[in-house]
């Protein structure tokens, strides 16, 4: 088991299902902690945590909302609460701002609650997040953040949900700037499309869909959960302490 990794406690936002399920499973081997947050499946998020004490680590499974940034302050108490009382420290080394929804609607059928909504959860949110958990990031700790390969390529249907992740990646580099001086590195990971239930599910379950990205991906398929996670682990590792401010797409080489 890696010594760097085996000795860090990572937060991730939507650890219950998805890709930060895996993230978080993937890191866990490593013999990394768990912090993760959940939104409305409880069950999954205690089938996650239970897979991740199987492996050796610690885990606390904590309920969030990322899109009710009022919530957030409490939110960091329980963090606080579960440092101490899972590992037995006052602080954490990695977050991976990972939650989030789909929308997909054309630019002319987006209704302001639409709009809204992704903004909440896709920018203020992670914003805002990052904002009240920082004084409990390690001096030297890491974020990530979980953009989209949408903010490269355009397909019809996600213009506000793309606009939020370029916001994101702007964020990154912002925050890159002002967390350097504190050993912070803060990246960006862009997945292309995964097979998870994210968005109704239609990469994996629509045959139509999944034939598309196939044949517009360099790699000849989909993504999988596992191509994501095992990737945030990588740029987590000790060996990627030099690298910041960077926008790292993980898509198989869709729409190259």
């Amino acid at each position: 088991m890696d010594g760097y990794m085996s000795s860090k406690v990572a937060v991730i936002t939507g650890a219950g299902r998805g890709l930060g399920r895996s993230t978080a499973l993937k890191l866990a081997q490593q013999g990394v902690g768990i912090i993760g947050t959940w939104n409305s499946d409880a069950a999954s998020a205690e089938a996650v945590a239970g897979e991740i004490e199987e492996l050796g680590c610690k885990c606390a499974m904590l309920k969030l909302d990322v899109s009710r940034s009022e919530t957030f302050s409490d939110f960091g108490d329980e963090v606080c609460k579960a440092l101490d009382q899972t590992f037995e420290r006052t602080n954490f080394d990695f977050l991976v701002n990972n939650a989030g929804i789909g929308v997909h609607a054309s630019f002319v059928d987006t209704t302001p609650e639409q709009f809204d909504r992704l903004v909440d959860i896709h920018l203020k949110g992670p914003f805002f997040l990052t904002q009240t958990l920082l004084p409990y990031l390690h001096e030297e700790g890491s974020i990530v953040n979980v953009s989209s390969g949408l903010t490269r390529f355009a397909l019809p249907g996600f213009a506000a949900y793309a606009a939020m992740k370029g916001g994101i990646e702007v964020l990154t580099r912002y925050l890159a700037k002002e967390l350097g001086p504190h050993g912070i590195t803060v990246n960006t990971i862009a997945p292309g499309a995964i097979e998870t239930d994210f968005g109704g599910g239609s990469v994996r379950d629509d045959q139509d869909v999944n034939e598309f990205v196939a044949q517009n991906t360099a790699l000849g398929r989909a993504g999988v959960p596992d191509d994501i996670g095992g990737a945030i682990a990588a740029m987590l590792s000790e060996g990627n302490r030099w690298m910041t401010a960077q926008r790292l797409e993980v898509s198989g080489g869709m729409f190259i």
